[in-house]
């Protein structure tokens, strides 16, 4: 791309004086001299024209290259680590979607094009100012100065764009995001009659975009009343100062269109901020978006995100002193939790819906901020977890039920004979095969979502799983079942919150009482005695 744009600029220097020789032919009556640069100038047209095309094509392969590699780079960064778990719950970076996709194709896309702009209007000045310098030193000085106070009152007048692009930004994603979760909830609005509140909360998203937009438009009405202004001196000013240079016979008639060009040129390259300011102010807005996000992606790991240690005597899940706060860390959930379930136990957990809540979350992710002691389990591919609500993403059902990597190792029989355990075969047929791709969100119920994940772990063959509310979408009859197959498959399961069974398909109970205190039983049908006191709140 240098040397096209290197061989351009040569070209365009050319045209310059092929261009002053052909109009002093036209003011000579010089029909020879007039055919002979005529075809000259339809060379270097020709150049010209396959050199620009190339260039952009390669401009935006280049462009393409870029944004694939710094997408992945931070999709890699994104799913890592649970940053993208840890963007949610700290609330304080908005649109992460966004970032990844807009900003990062404003952002290759652009910073390309500005460094080759960069680069060009370099060139430009070099190949040009000798040109102009050669027909009138104050005509070169004119351009300098000229360009210097348009580029100072284009910055001072545009500088609010900066701030409102990023903040456009931002409500555009909002907007867009309220569409797609009335998409997506469509049938829960028409049934609970919510048209009137999803209406206002559009039209207030709707209401923030056009606001700030309105104060774009007044900040491009200024800059452009000035822009507009500066764009015409660049045509006015050349003859102005060389045209009565021809008339007193010091230059050629060439001399007039050749200066016009080359003041053209060079006031062009100088003038890079005048011309390229709107987009400029888009590109600061992304970058900046850009950079907050990878500051984010980059901050130190909460202690949610640890993983809980593995223990590698025994397979077994053991809580050592475990105290768990709430969310804002005001009240003990769980106070110094010792406890050991090995492979076997079937356990129940009862208690609050906020206590399993952060009972189940610890479980996964390590103690949260503010808690202490530990979570030993036998390691990830040997414990799973199902949350309350079932995660079905477009996908296959093969992909849904299969772990990831052994879509191929798990033989269709046994897929079958799974779902016909759990009572699925309906659903089987409904979606058309393991290998069609569907949004189960929509084709399935709850139910049938949650018992594809209970197939999933069946499939797995894990130690254990734990079960967070599994009764929230699976009827009495369907978390019997389910329980029933996950002990046939010898699994151990902790079910927090699960009452609608009987006791009896449970070997123990752990009920979390007010205050963090906790009791645990062996025998479901007896009585609970605590084992913790009440913790005082943080």
């Amino acid at each position: 791309m240098l040397g096209l744009l290197l061989g351009i600029n040569a070209l365009n220097v050319v045209n310059s004086y092929v261009g002053r020789d052909l109009m002093t032919a036209v003011e000579r009556h010089d029909m020879t001299m007039f055919v002979s640069n005529a075809g000259a100038w339809l060379l270097v047209f020709a150049g010209l024209t396959a050199a620009a095309v190339i260039l952009r094509f390669c401009e935006e392969r280049l462009a393409l290259l870029w944004r694939d590699w710094l997408t992945r780079s931070l999709l890699r960064r994104y799913l890592d680590g649970g940053a993208y778990l840890r963007l949610k719950e700290r609330g304080d970076l908005g649109n992460p979607d966004q970032r990844i996709t807009d900003d990062v194709r404003a952002f290759t896309a652009t910073t390309l094009s500005f460094t080759l702009m960069l680069v060009n209007a370099t060139l430009v000045v070099l190949a040009f100012s000798g040109v102009l310098w050669s027909i009138s030193p104050s005509l070169f000085v004119l351009a300098v100065v000229y360009a210097l106070v348009g580029s100072v009152l284009t910055v001072v007048l545009g500088r609010p764009l900066v701030r409102l692009n990023y903040d456009q930004s931002d409500r555009e994603a909002s907007f867009r995001a309220e569409l797609v979760h009335a998409g997506e909830n469509a049938e829960s609005v028409a049934l609970l009659k919510l048209e009137g509140r999803l209406g206002a909360r559009l039209t207030s998203r709707l209401a923030a975009l056009v606001l700030n937009m309105k104060r774009i438009v007044a900040v491009n009405r200024s800059v452009g009343f000035f822009a507009t202004g500066y764009g015409y001196g660049i045509q006015l000013l050349p003859p102005l100062i060389v045209g009565p240079l021809f008339m007193k016979g010091k230059v050629e008639f060439g001399v007039v269109t050749q200066s016009a060009m080359a003041f053209s040129q060079l006031l062009g390259a100088f003038s890079l901020i005048v011309n390229q300011f709107g987009s400029i102010s888009s590109y600061a807005a992304s970058l900046a978006r850009l950079g907050t996000f990878s500051t984010a992606l980059d901050a130190p790991h909460a202690p949610t995100e640890a993983p809980a240690p593995r223990d590698h005597h025994r397979e077994r899940l053991v809580f050592e002193d475990l105290t768990v706060y709430s969310r804002a860390g005001d009240d003990c959930l769980v106070s110094h939790l010792d406890l050991s379930v090995d492979v076997g136990t079937r356990l129940l957990v009862t208690g609050t819906e906020e206590a399993r809540r952060a009972l189940f979350r610890t479980t996964a992710l390590g103690p949260s901020a503010g808690g202490s002691g530990r979570v030993l389990s036998p390691g990830a591919d040997r414990i799973l977890f199902l949350p309350e609500r079932p995660y079905v993403p477009p996908s296959t059902l093969r992909e849904l039920i299969v772990r990831t990597g052994q879509e191929r190792a798990v033989h269709d029989e046994d897929i079958a004979s799974v779902l016909v355990d759990l009572e699925l075969e309906a659903a089987l047929r409904r979606v058309g095969g393991l290998d069609i791709e569907r949004d189960f969100s929509h084709l399935l119920s709850l139910g049938e979502q949650q018992l594809l994940g209970v197939a999933r772990v069946i499939l797995a063959a894990p130690a254990f799983v734990v079960l967070h509310n599994p009764g929230t979408t699976l009827a009495p009859e369907q978390l019997e079942l389910a329980l029933a197959r996950l002990n046939d498959a010898s699994i151990t399961y902790l079910t927090l919150g699960g009452l609608d069974v009987p006791l009896d398909v449970y070997d123990a109970v752990l009920e979390l009482h007010a205050g963090g205190a906790w009791g645990f039983r062996r025998d479901s049908k007896l009585p609970s005695r605590p084992r913790s006191e009440p913790a005082p709140p943080r």
